[in-house]
């Protein structure tokens, strides 16, 4: 499992939603980015609560709701 190469995308992923943290959370975040730039591998209850953070605040975007825009039309016969 590469964990090092996910706390490297959740932290990266997290930098834009940092202003949106709770004073806690700000707090771990900061002591996440400490430990990264000392090339420490988070242990698994850091890592558990990196992934914690990145689920609450990373939602997908639903791509679903764009399917109308670029869809062909049925009544489009090509040749004309």
């Amino acid at each position: 499992m590469s964990s090092y190469r996910d706390q490297k995308r959740y932290l990266e992923a997290l930098k834009k939603y940092e202003r949106d943290f709770t004073r806690q959370e700000y707090d771990e975040f900061k002591m996440f980015i400490k430990r990264d730039k000392d090339d420490d591998e988070f242990d698994t209850v850091s890592m558990k609560r990196l992934k914690e953070l990145h689920d609450k605040y990373n939602k997908p975007v639903d791509t679903s709701k764009y399917d109308k825009f670029f869809k062909k039309s049925s009544d489009d016969k090509p040749g004309n």
